[in-house]
């Protein structure tokens, strides 16, 4: 059959690719696998249940929960009813519940648990719209998922028949989804995404890479934002098996005991893992470490598309039977691909992982674009380290004067729910939409990205900076963690720097180095002095004026939630630079006095 909207991946999985686990979750420590008969019973069962409940076609309906199969059968359920659902981060807020909620017109919300019923059961009342909260997990005093189920199959002679009509009556252009921006620049926006936004891009991405029956993955980024959600439904489609990770602490575990061959993940996520790879290495001995940073040494020279010299094959062959294949049995045995999106990825960090038999599919998108604009193929083996990939097929990309990378197709957004002025910033009268990113397209067709638009900054001398291009190469390091680059209308460009402070540690007793806490420890004159060394290094791949002319080392971790980051660990600027002003004030005096 052919799937035009996102519930019909149900009945297409049904009749092509069922299996024992198209999904599965864990419960009191055991994993719960659900058949593919099962999702689609309790996603119809829910379904019914709510239209029992009063529910009606275009009601909004949020989800406020960590990646679990309830959240697949709630959101199917949604699908295949006709109203829209609305994904929302478990750990943003009240106050932006609240205006979410209000804003879209709540009428239910789904939550995983009893701290979240307890924050936000008493919105009730307060919110006009909103009548009811359900939980996934028994929780004293509220109304559980099961109630629902119950209803539905005690109304199911009743609702069966009205349920496939109502599902036969829902077009491809209906909205099916309204996903709210962060909102790191203003109030956030409810985005509108229609099934036929989401289907062409699932659909496209399935065909990046061969799996199926055969394979499962783990999905731990969290199903509200629009990456994850599309990968969710990639997965489902081409039969693979998806484990639900609740908790990112619960990350490591489930590979070891899911062994899945493929899972999506941050660029964040994968420095940590190939920095954890580092540091095993650095606790071998002799002969083994020599031969364990030979091998690291060899992958980064890996090319995906080079033709190889025998002599360079035959290393790879001896690197991957006594190196490689122990960092793959430690990530599961099984892994395969890691689709990786959010921001730019280390290119030496791709290729290490590529010549230990682990792609990297990097992709490229936006909430708005539903969201995948380009990402990599290994099918068609277009695969470029330090790009996104190719123009995913039916989406058009062109570069705009200023660098600005515009784009169009099935899968862009039907607009921002209630602010048309604010839809017509971003979507031209020709129909091009401004991502505000802006990037170039290498070899004519490997979309890459070199900065975001209005991250750009100048310096009084009339020189323009991109600091996530150098903050990205200042990240090579192991001994930073994050960093963010500073010195609009300065004279110089400048950085703050968030340590690796598991790395450091090590260091510092290796070198014996004693400290009470982290911020007697980066006060340290040998601390000071390696991270001087180490922003020299990266000076000298730098343009004169990119260089980075002093910085400062920040005692904090940053984090999703401590503020710093977004949920997808990116940087909060305006919220760091905030924090920060005393110390960027203290970075520029000098130079200020000079004028």
């Amino acid at each position: 059959m052919t799937v035009k909207r996102t519930f019909d991946i149900l009945e297409h999985c049904l009749k092509n690719y069922p299996r024992a686990d198209a999904v599965a979750g864990k419960y009191d420590n055991q994993w719960v696998p659900f058949s593919t008969e099962q999702f689609a019973r309790q996603s119809e069962l829910l379904a019914m249940g709510l239209m029992a409940m009063g529910m009606k076609k275009g009601d909004r309906v949020a989800t406020v929960s960590g990646n679990r199969p309830e959240w697949s059968f709630v959101d199917m359920a949604l699908a295949m009813t006709g109203a829209v659902h609305v994904p929302v981060y478990p750990t943003i807020s009240e106050e932006e519940y609240s205006y979410i909620f209000s804003h879209a017109e709540t009428r239910y919300i789904f939550v995983s648990d009893d701290k979240l019923f307890k924050k936000l059961s008493p919105m009730i009342g307060q919110i006009p719209s909103l009548e009811q909260i359900f939980t996934f997990n028994q929780v004293p005093g509220s109304t559980n998922i099961d109630y629902l189920y119950n209803l539905g199959k005690e109304h199911e002679q009743d609702l069966a028949y009205p349920l496939h009509l109502l599902k036969q009556s829902i077009g491809e252009d209906e909205m099916v989804t309204m996903i709210y921006t962060s909102g790191t620049t203003g109030i956030p926006k409810g985005v509108m995404l229609s099934h036929r936004n989401l289907v062409s891009n699932f659909t496209g991405n399935a065909n990046n890479f061969e799996m199926g029956l055969a394979h499962k993955s783990i999905s731990f980024l969290p199903l509200c934002h629009i990456f994850e959600r599309i990968v969710n439904y990639t997965f489902l489609y081409k039969g693979i098996g998806v484990y639900y990770v609740e908790t990112l602490a619960q990350i490591m575990p489930a590979i070891k005991e899911v062994q899945p061959h493929i899972f999506c993940g941050v660029p964040r996520l994968l420095e940590r893992v190939y920095n954890s790879i580092l540091t095993k290495g650095k606790q071998l001995k002799g002969i083994k470490k020599k031969l364990f940073f030979w091998a690291v040494a060899l992958g980064r020279n890996y090319e995906f598309n080079a033709k190889m010299n025998p002599l360079f094959r035959l290393k790879l062959a001896i690197a991957d039977k006594l190196i490689y294949s122990k960092w793959r049995e430690g990530l599961g045995g099984n892994l395969q691909i890691v689709v990786s999106g959010g921001a730019a990825l280390q290119p030496r960090i791709a290729r290490v992982f590529s010549a230990a038999k682990i792609y990297v599919l990097e992709g490229y998108g936006l909430t708005e674009t539903s969201p995948v604009i380009a990402v990599s193929n290994l099918v068609t083996r277009e695969l470029k380290v330090g790009t996104n990939g190719p123009v995913l097929p039916g989406v058009q990309v062109k570069i705009a004067e200023d660098g600005e990378i515009l784009t169009k197709g099935p899968n862009l957004m039907m607009g921002y729910y209630r602010q048309p002025e604010l839809t017509a910033e971003v979507i031209d009268k020709d129909g091009w939409f401004h991502t505000g990113d802006i990037g170039i397209l290498d070899e004519g067709k490997y979309l890459k990205i070199t900065d975001r638009k209005k991250e750009i900054f100048k310096l009084t001398g009339g020189k323009y900076i991109a600091p996530q291009m150098i903050e990205n190469k200042l990240k090579e390091s192991m001994f930073i963690d994050q960093v963010i680059v500073i010195g609009d209308h300065e004279k110089f460009a400048s950085a703050l720097i968030a340590p690796n402070f598991e790395y450091l540690h090590d260091w510092c007793t290796e070198n014996h180095i004693l400290y009470s806490d982290n911020a007697e420890m980066i006060n340290n004159v040998k601390v000071q002095a390696v991270f001087l060394r180490e922003v020299k290094e990266i000076n000298k791949t730098l343009g004169q004026h990119e260089e980075i002319k002093r910085f400062r080392l920040i005692a904090d971790q940053w984090s999703p939630l401590t503020g710093e980051l977004s949920q997808t660990l990116k940087l909060k600027r305006k919220i760091i630079e905030a924090k920060y002003q005393d110390l960027m004030e203290e970075i520029f005096a000098s130079s200020r006095e000079d004028n």
